[in-house]
């Protein structure tokens, strides 16, 4: 890489901050945010100076690996290529094609390359036993999405940096940088938000790093954020203050939700809550009376027992009050690769409940079933048992549910591979590791979280430094594994035709089609002359064919067509290599009906499987309120899950794994701070240093998740040094939101008590 400056985006989170990147002799001499990067404007958090640390790591693995009886031997690629394609191809063989599982991590979304070789990867392998950090996290968005809007990956975003009253529940973005709401540098915006006359309301377990930025603050009981929210909806009804504005003709099943709301008053929910009635009633109204304003929910809501739930309700409150589809409201994007209108274009929406998992019966939500029983399906025995399992950039062992009990389900398997670049907590129950060049050794577009930016943006990054000779990215390793295992079911030899078709896309790699979709979207290049006589082609295409006819999708998409006249055009790979910093698309803008992918194209505000779990709402809300320890997650924003905790730089300084408390339970539990205290779930017990707070809601602890470096066998010195205890080893797998299937990874009840060496003095 030549000496200089270079620009790319930070991929470590959300945010996607633009990076000027430093090069001297070869090796980064600096990183810095890139003040020409029209989303970030030079904003970057500390984990972006980490992209030297994973690049230039050590102990990040280089060559194919395999587990031998004196340990781990590097191998060549083809070599290992083909005992992986043979060991899958055998289990299949001898058990059936849903005897391997497959987990994907979520840094696969913020790779193209990877995203578009997961595909083929996938059908090559033929299981439907599929799992995803999807169920550890944002499902319960997902399926609102599909069930309101049609489309799983539909997201209503924050306009937040037009509104006036900005309300987080369940969420801290100032940790976070933004989720499911790709939003750099929070506090600016946040800052802005109140030199404008605006106000931040945040709702949460613990005053959170967002929370210390507020207006206005609540403390909420974990787990009954839906009860919090029914009681909105129902003094929006009881109050006459439903208007759902734009998008009012839109909007069907209205009075189902009014008459669903009715046992779920103010003073019914308070005692569950911790929030006092006339505060909740306050809440609506403000939402209500406030023109632009935007009600915004995450991991909170998501991943706790009535998760499904919560995340419908946030998303009819910003309905019922005539924020959906408003400028300061909350906006669908208009992206430059449009992944929701082309998977829509092939009827690629998304589905849910098409069948059940074979152990626990739960559901699988767009071909995955839940993370918490891949466990359950590699131990039970039985048709169907998994035999062989592939991870791909992903630590479950660490990040899902019940940690020890998985960790014990892959010592059991006949074989499994991993592609990922580290030894780490799962990968070290592999047989083959297969590891893939590091992110500045790959090009990248950012598929996904520019589908929910709070700006219309597409950046193009060049890989800045040259891969070793040897290396694989993660796009070859798995259509080249794809490739083995049919030529495998067939016999050694695919037919020509089939053959040279894997041979092409194998060569051609994903920017090419990257260029392809972005040249044929809305933004995409501009026809000149020619388009005087494609728009008459593509009004008549647009007039003549159904709904849902592939092309009309084809011609909607084309940036000929006269809805998208207003937009910039002339975007290309091309056009982003001569813009490196990124080129801004415009913000926000309403966009319904149009963006709407359901049948009858109407907002559908009570879907019946929501109505249908209010019984069991109801049930909590009738019962005595619990006045067990509960325990919540965490996140920093030094850590993002597990993975970048081999950088000195990001885990030096005090110890963030702790165990926070109120100082009312510590006095009752006869716990100090920095003492060591035993945390018992479902699960085992961990033990972790505690932290006094008055930050902390009284009756709940918390911990960050992502730690638990302690297991022996991995590669990682750093995060080994720093080994924390992992969150996931006392939550419990079998404790799911029963609607969608999420984890619930806040608010199971714990057992905490003074560690003196195993004896137990006080507990709760």
């Amino acid at each position: 890489m030549d000496n200089g400056t270079h620009y790319r985006t930070c991929h470590l989170c959300e945010a996607m901050c633009g990076v000027a990147i430093e090069v001297k002799d070869g090796h980064i001499a600096s990183i810095k945010g890139d003040d020409n990067d029209p989303l970030s404007k030079g904003h970057i958090c500390p984990k972006a100076v980490a992209l030297q640390d994973l690049h230039e790591d050590p102990e990040r693995l280089r060559q194919p690996m395999r587990k031998t009886a004196s340990g781990w031997q590097k191998i060549g690629w083809d070599e290992a290529f083909d005992l992986v394609a043979r060991r899958l191809h055998q289990t299949r063989k001898e058990y059936g094609r849903n005897s391997i599982g497959v987990y994907l991590g979520n840094p696969n979304v913020h790779n193209h390359g990877s995203l578009v070789a997961t595909m083929p990867f996938l059908r090559a392998i033929g299981s439907q036993n599929r799992f995803s950090a999807t169920s550890n996290d944002q499902l319960p968005h997902m399926l609102a999405s599909l069930e309101m809007f049609g489309h799983q990956i539909l997201f209503p975003i924050p306009d937040i940096d037009n509104t006036d009253l900005f309300i987080c529940i369940g969420a801290n973005p100032m940790a976070s940088n933004g989720s499911l709401m790709t939003v750099p540098d929070v506090r600016g915006r946040l800052k802005a938000l109140k030199q404008r006359g605006g106000k931040l309301v945040v709702i949460d377990p613990r005053r959170t790093e967002t929370a210390k930025l507020a207006d206005e603050f609540h403390f909420i009981r974990p787990g009954n954020d839906a009860l919090l929210l029914m009681a909105m909806v129902n003094t929006l009804f009881e109050e006459n203050l439903v208007d759902p504005g734009p998008a009012e003709r839109l909007v069907k099943d209205l009075e189902l939700l009014q008459l669903a709301a009715v046992p779920y008053t103010p003073e019914a929910v308070s005692g569950h809550t911790g929030i006092e009635a006339e505060t909740i009633r306050d809440l609506a109204r403000q939402l209500a009376s406030t023109r632009k304003a935007a009600l915004y929910s995450r991991m909170g809501t998501s991943t706790q027992a009535f998760g499904g739930l919560a995340t419908w309700l946030a998303y009819c409150l910003n309905i019922l009050t005539g924020k959906l589809d408003t400028v300061g409201g909350v906006l669908f994007t208009q992206p430059a690769i449009d992944l929701v209108a082309l998977g829509a274009m092939s009827g690629q929406n998304g589905h849910f409940d098409k069948r059940r998992s074979r152990v626990r019966d739960l559901p699988e939500f767009a071909g995955e079933y839940p993370a918490s029983t891949m466990a359950d399906e590699i131990l039970t025995p039985g048709d169907g048992q998994i035999r062989a399992f592939v991870t791909v950039a992903g630590n479950p062992v660490l990040s899902s549910p019940n940690g020890r009990r998985l960790e014990q389900a892959f010592e059991k398997l006949d074989f499994m591979v991993s592609v990922d670049y580290y030894l780490n907590e799962t990968t070290r129950h592999a047989d083959v590791i297969l590891p893939p060049t590091a992110a500045l050794e790959r090009s990248h577009y950012d598929l996904i979280f520019s589908m929910f930016a709070v700006r219309n943006y597409a950046k193009y990054s060049e890989a800045l430094f040259e891969p070793r000779e040897d290396a694989k990215h993660d796009w070859q390793i798995l259509l080249e594994l794809a490739h083995r295992l049919e030529q495998q079911r067939k016999g050694g030899r695919l037919p020509l035709r089939s053959e040279l078709g894997w041979r092409a896309f194998k060569q051609i790699g994903p920017d090419p089609i990257l260029d392809l979709l972005l040249r044929s979207g809305p933004y995409g290049a501009d026809t000149g002359p020619a388009r005087k006589l494609l728009q008459p082609a593509v009004d008549l295409v647009m007039d003549i064919l159904p709904e849902r006819h592939p092309l009309r999708g084809l011609a909607r998409l084309s940036p000929v067509n006269r809805q998208w006249n207003a937009l910039p055009k002339g975007l290309s790979l091309s056009a982003l290599r001569d813009n490196p910093h990124g080129v801004d698309l415009g913000p926000l803008q309403p966009s319904l009906p149009d963006r709407l992918f359901t049948r009858d194209g109407l907002i559908h505000l009570a879907p019946r499987r929501y109505l249908r779990d209010l019984g069991r709402l109801h049930k909590h809300l009738v019962s005595e309120p619990d006045d067990q320890l509960c325990l919540i997650g965490r996140r920093h924003v030094r850590s993002n899950n597990s993975w970048m905790h081999n950088s000195r730089r990001l885990v030096k300084g005090k110890d963030r794994c702790t165990l926070m408390l109120h100082p009312d339970d510590a006095e009752r539990l006869g716990l100090a701070g920095g003492e060591s205290a035993e945390v018992q779930g479902a699960g085992e017990a961990i033990v972790l240093p505690v932290e006094i707070t008055p930050d902390i809601m009284p009756g709940v602890a918390s911990m960050p998740h992502g730690w638990g470096h302690d297991r022996q066998g991995t590669g990682l010195s750093v995060a080994s040094a720093h080994a924390g205890a992992s969150i996931n080893d006392v939550l419990e797998d079998n404790q799911i939101d029963q609607l969608s299937g999420t984890s619930v990874l806040n608010g199971q009840s714990v057992t905490v008590r003074v560690w003196r060496s195993g004896k137990q003095r006080h507990s709760a």
